[in-house]
C-alpha cells in the first residue's frame, strides 16, 4: 500500500502538468477552427462562382490570417501551442493516466496533418515568395486561385493527393477534437464514430467539389505567370517526384 501511495504521489505533478497541457491544446483549437472556416470557404465557393469568387473570398480572408498580427498571433502561435502541448502531453503523461492510443482517429489525423500542413504552407506561402529566377517572388496580388489551377493542371495527381489528404485529415481531426471538447467542457454525450465520419465527410465534400470545379477551368493567367507558378511548385520536393 505504501508503494502504491508513493507512486500516486509521484504522478501528481505529471497529472497537473497534463491538465495544463490539455487546456492549452483545447484553448488554442478555436483559433485554428476559425482559420479553417475562413480558409476553406474560398475553395468551397468555387462550385458557386468559380475561381473568381474563390480568389475574392481568399483576399478577404487574408485580412484575418496574413496580416503581421493575424498570421503571427491568430494562426502560427495557436498552431505551435496546439502541436507542442499535445506532443508534450503524450510524452509526460503518467502511467496512471496514459495518453490516447496512437491508433485512435484523433491521433492518426493529427499526425497525418503534421505531414500535409507543412507541405501546403511551403507550397502556397514560402515557395512563391522566392525572389530568385524564374519565380521572381510572386506577389500577393498575383497569388490567387490561378496558382491553384496551375498546380492542378501541371501536377494533377500530386495536387489531388495533397489537397485530399490535407482536407480529410484536418477536418476529421477537427470533428474528433470537437467531440472531445464537448464532453470535457459541456459534459455532453460523445457523438458516435459513424456520425463523426459523416459530419467530416459532409464538411469535406463542398471543399473537394470546389477543387474539382477549379480543375475543370482553363488557365487564364499570362503564360509568363503560369511558368513562374510552375517553377514555384517545383521548389517543393513532392512536386519533383
Amino acid at each position: 500500500m505504501k508503494f502504491n501511495n508513493s507512486a500516486s504521489n509521484d504522478d501528481k505533478p505529471q497529472t497537473r502538468s497534463t491538465s495544463i497541457l490539455t487546456k492549452l491544446a483545447q484553448g488554442s483549437a478555436p483559433f485554428l477552427s476559425i482559420f479553417l472556416l475562413i480558409h476553406l470557404s474560398a475553395p468551397a465557393l468555387a462550385s458557386v462562382g468559380g475561381s473568381s469568387l474563390s480568389s475574392n473570398v481568399m483576399l478577404l480572408g487574408r485580412e484575418y490570417y496574413q496580416t503581421v498580427l493575424g498570421e503571427r498571433y491568430l494562426l502560427l502561435t495557436p498552431l505551435a501551442i496546439h502541436i507542442a502541448s499535445s506532443v508534450t502531453k503524450r510524452l509526460i503523461s503518467p502511467s496512471s493516466k496514459p495518453p490516447r492510443k496512437l491508433t485512435s482517429t484523433l491521433s492518426i489525423t493529427a499526425y497525418s496533418a503534421l505531414l500535409f500542413v507543412p507541405i501546403h504552407f511551403i507550397t502556397h506561402r514560402l515557395a512563391p515568395a522566392d525572389a530568385s529566377p524564374p519565380i521572381f517572388a510572386v506577389g500577393p496580388s498575383e497569388l490567387d486561385y490561378e496558382f491553384v489551377k496551375t498546380g492542378l493542371a501541371r501536377f494533377p495527381w500530386r495536387s489531388w493527393a495533397l489537397y485530399t489528404g490535407l482536407v480529410a485529415s484536418v477536418l476529421m481531426h477537427a470533428v474528433e477534437g470537437i467531440n472531445v471538447m464537448r464532453t470535457t467542457w459541456l459534459g455532453a454525450a460523445r457523438i458516435s464514430s459513424g456520425t463523426r465520419k459523416v459530419v467530416a465527410g459532409a464538411a469535406a465534400l463542398p471543399v473537394l467539389l470546389g477543387v474539382w470545379t477549379l480543375s475543370r477551368e482553363p488557365l487564364v493567367a499570362l503564360s509568363s505567370v503560369v511558368e513562374r507558378y510552375s517553377a514555384s511548385f517545383t521548389r517543393v520536393w513532392v512536386y519533383r517526384l
